[in-house]
């Protein structure tokens, strides 16, 4: 899948890089690193301390259900020798059945967290990927890649715009 991405990337830039040469202009390409853009902004780093406050509410939910689990463990461990076949057999399952209770509501509030970043980030990067268009189009731009796409293992410095995007995010806010 990563190799299909990278190839597909790569045929992209080809077929780029060969109209423009055929238009003799310049070829001007930047990078943007949309999670420090989001990270350096008043609206994403609210959005960031609201995901934290909902992932620590999310541990601490947890927390209850881990201690029951650590004392109905060491309360096995404490009693195995002395439990009856069928108590320790009892004590097992209750144990297990635990288990199966902690990993279910992680799931959960792992899938309810994903969806409360969507919402908190969606909004800001939908305007940042506007703002990168503008960039793009205002400064003269061939090419503006988002760093950490798959098939981009290096890029210079010199080709990071995510400071300017900052910038143009910060001054339409």
């Amino acid at each position: 899948m990563q190799a299909n991405k990278a190839i597909l990337i790569l045929g992209l830039l080809s077929v780029l890089l060969w109209g423009t040469a055929a238009q003799d202009e310049p070829i001007k390409i930047g990078v943007v690193d949309i999670d420090q853009a989001i990270s350096s902004t008043k609206e994403g780093k609210a959005a960031r301390e609201e995901f934290a406050r909902k992932q620590r509410e999310a541990e601490a939910e947890l927390q209850p259900m881990y201690e029951r689990y650590k004392a109905l463990e060491d309360e096995l461990k404490a009693k195995k020798f002395v439990l009856s076949d069928e108590a320790l057999f009892q004590k097992q399952l209750d144990l297990a059945e635990m288990r199966n209770q902690i990993e279910n509501k992680m799931k959960e509030l792992e899938g309810q967290l994903k969806v409360d970043q969507k919402r908190l980030e969606g909004p800001l990067t939908a305007k940042l990927v506007g703002i990168i268009e503008d960039v793009g189009k205002s400064k003269g731009f061939t090419l503006i890649i988002r760093r950490g796409t798959p098939g981009i293992l290096y890029t210079r410095e010199a080709l990071d715009i995510t400071d300017l995007v900052i910038e143009k995010y910060n001054a339409k806010s």
